[in-house]
């Protein structure tokens, strides 16, 4: 079996290759390169002060996750590009990629025509780190926090849309905290993108994900839609003035109503 996956080049997102590549005869990375230091380099987030303060706390977390940037298994073909170039391909050099069994988006920048309709009809299952319909848009994981909404923070796996997160859902992934650990705000969010590639890997092994009858979202219980202008300065320092403690989240997770998610037995809530 070939899986392709679109993505990102941060350590979370080179986890999720390997995690690929490790059931995979061969794995397409088709990877938009960003910046690997958010908040002092400007790019997709700006360069500030109070940026450099939160993405340290976002990197650290995702370090402690899922290790530093590295070099990727011989089973992985790569082509790289910078953020946004995605769109500009000749779908002839992405060929080999575009024929693989299973395709996953993750991460990736929004995906026009042609590509979309390529990878729609090949049935791409899109990755999402935001409990959808709840939170959509970008950084929704952060914005249940800011929101006080721990219980919220989690993934949606669903079927790649033309719209941004409006696929039809296959499964959410919950993050908790393991025996004997404490998580905060930034470590919970590294956790719920665990959760997500154990459940998605979970599916493409036993190929489920082939049988699942996909749920089209109801956008009428949507919580929050959020763009990237959103997460401004003065509210990643309000963030950081109130970041969720241990304590609360391991309360607002023991407690959360897991009926408001479609989660699968087993690896749905890690």
């Amino acid at each position: 079996m070939n899986i392709t996956v679109f993505t990102s080049c941060q350590p979370r997102h080179l986890a999720l290759v390997e995690r690929l590549a490790s059931v995979a005869d061969t794995a397409y990375a088709c990877l938009e390169v960003n910046t690997l230091f958010p908040g002092q380099t400007e790019d997709f987030f700006r360069k500030s002060e109070v940026m450099k303060t939160y993405f340290g706390h976002v990197q650290e977390a995702e370090r402690a996750e899922f290790g530093s940037v590295r070099f990727l298994p011989e089973n992985v073909r790569t082509i790289t590009m910078k953020m946004g170039d995605l769109n500009a391909l000749d779908l002839s050099w992405l060929r080999p990629a575009l024929q693989s069994e299973v395709i996953v988006v993750f991460g990736a920048s929004y995906i026009r025509k042609p590509l979309i309709d390529v990878l729609l009809a090949r049935g791409a299952i899109n990755i999402h780190m935001g409990t959808s319909p709840y939170y959509r848009g970008s950084s929704c994981n952060f914005w249940a926090l800011y929101d006080g909404r721990p219980d919220y923070v989690g993934a949606t796996i669903h079927l790649l849309s033309a719209g941004l997160d409006s696929g039809a859902i296959l499964c959410h992934a919950l993050p908790q905290n393991r025996e004997g650990e404490s998580l905060d705000g930034f470590a919970l969010g590294m956790r719920g993108v665990t959760a997500a590639f154990n459940t998605l890997v979970s599916l493409i092994k036993d190929e489920r994900w082939r049988e699942m009858k996909p749920v089209a979202q109801d956008k009428g219980l949507e919580l929050r839609y959020t763009r990237n202008r959103d997460f401004t300065d003065r509210v990643a320092t309000e963030y950081l003035d109130r970041v969720p403690a241990p304590k609360e989240i391991s309360e607002a997770l023991s407690s959360r109503d897991t009926n408001r998610f479609m989660l699968l037995e087993g690896p749905g809530l890690v």
